[in-house]
């Protein structure tokens, strides 16, 4: 079980460092909660393979840096129609 934990904890990290993917997009791949593709990717994922885990970090804090402006835009996609 502790392995299939693992394993999944690196596939999230590779999906979101190879498509530049956002928690939400993890989370909607994997079918699992933000929550838990978060911490794989903020604290399992360190133990398990820390190369990866820095990587994973600079992805996640792109998005966050970005979070402000992608809100922004939905917010006007919303009410323009689109």
């Amino acid at each position: 079980m502790k392995q299939d934990l693992e394993e999944r904890a690196v596939a999230v990290a590779r999906y979101i460092v190879e498509n530049r993917a956002t928690v939400r997009m993890a989370a909607s791949a994997f079918g699992i909660s933000k929550s838990t593709v978060h911490k794989d990717c903020s604290e399992k994922i360190q133990s398990i393979n820390p190369v990866l885990a820095k990587e994973v970090r600079k992805v996640l804090d792109v998005n966050k840096s970005e979070r402000h402006i992608r809100g922004g835009m939905a917010t006007r996609r919303k009410y323009r129609g689109d």
